[in-house]
């Protein structure tokens, strides 16, 4: 993945490390995680943000190959 520099407020910054650290992130990824979320929301501005913090985490898991099946009755 390519990387470019850009400047940021120094709040914004200082906001992401401390979510980060209880986060187990860098601020770097906390900010990419920020921005992906905002991206999902701007997308989609009728989904709740819980859903779509869902929709993260069971990706996620997928990519792990951790899903389960689901037997419908």
């Amino acid at each position: 993945m390519a990387t470019t520099s850009i400047r940021l407020d120094q709040s914004l910054i200082e906001k992401a490390t401390i979510m980060a650290k209880a986060l187990n992130r860098t601020p770097p990824k906390q900010i990419e995680h920020w921005a992906k979320i905002g991206e999902i929301m701007e997308s989609n501005p009728e989904l709740p943000y819980q859903f779509v913090k869902d929709a993260i985490i069971a990706d996620a898991e997928k990519q792990a190959g951790k899903l389960e099946s689901y037997d419908f009755g």
